[in-house]
């Protein structure tokens, strides 16, 4: 960088010490989240060891949840006292915008009910179709052909394989609010390093199915019980390249889906 205006340094081996982080540095974002990992650690927030983006801070039956994405923090809690004072404590620290209830937050959307709130990504799912020119497609009802099975050597290389891994990447984040997509998402995923064009077609009759269900995503009703449940189910030896199973689970917390996934064993 260069030394402010007006400034002379008299040989060249001197150097500017920086009293702090300037906007645009590679050191200043570890800067920044270091700066406001600390603040809520003094505040009392407890941070995740599985994300550690997720800080939470419980006081008697009061609990209060921080998820942190660079300089953009979501809230959520049970006590509406709580989170303004956390908001008030803040600004004491930093300069803060206040952009009120969730709405819109990397691709998902939130929708309130006076019975229930609704998450859907079906902007991100439209300008899925859009970038991919499958907009006016002819939607399909099934994401994938039963029984169809995939290896390394059918069909002839694609020319681009980066639009097909652009395009698997996308969808996997997509599988956010669609566990209906996972398993032929997770099925495409293995073709990432050399796709050939039966993979393509593949995630060609996916853009399909999203262009049936766009808008599909979770319900959450506030009058949910918290009685947990999960299904796991596995086949046998199905994949022909490894012979490895594929097993996948699904867990509910009373009628509303908290987690999926399917993988290899």
């Amino acid at each position: 960088m260069s030394p402010p205006p007006g400034y002379s340094t008299p040989t060249s081996t001197q150097v500017c010490h920086l009293q702090k982080s300037i906007y645009g540095l590679k050191q200043a974002s570890r800067n920044w989240l270091f700066k406001l990992y600390s603040i809520l650690l003094v505040m009392g927030f407890i941070q995740s060891q599985a994300d550690h983006s997720f800080f939470k801070l419980s006081q008697g039956q009061s609990s209060t949840f921080i998820l942190v994405y660079v300089d953009d923090i979501l809230i959520a809690g049970n006590d509406l006292s709580a989170i303004n004072n956390f908001k008030t404590m803040l600004a004491h620290h930093f300069q803060i915008k206040d952009l009120g209830k969730l709405k819109y937050f990397l691709g998902l959307e939130v929708a309130y009910f006076p019975i229930s709130i609704f998450l859907n990504q079906s902007k991100y799912a439209l300008d899925i179709l859009a970038d991919s020119g499958h907009l006016g497609t002819r939607p399909t009802t099934f994401p994938m052909e039963q029984n169809l099975k995939l290896n390394n050597a059918d069909g002839d290389l694609l020319p681009d394989p980066s639009s097909f891994q652009r395009l698997v990447g996308r969808l996997i984040y997509l599988t956010i609010t669609h566990p209906d997509i996972v398993f032929p998402v997770n099925i495409q995923s293995q073709f990432m390093h050399q796709p050939r064009q039966p993979h393509y077609d593949v995630v060609v009759r996916l853009l399909c199915y999203i262009k049936f269900t766009p808008g599909q995503g979770l319900f959450f009703p506030t009058s949910n019980n918290l009685q947990v449940s999960a299904y796991s189910d596995s086949d046998w030896a199905s994949c022909p390249l490894t012979r490895r199973s594929t097993i996948g689970f699904f867990i509910q917390l009373g009628t509303s889906p908290i987690s999926w996934r399917t993988k290899k064993q």
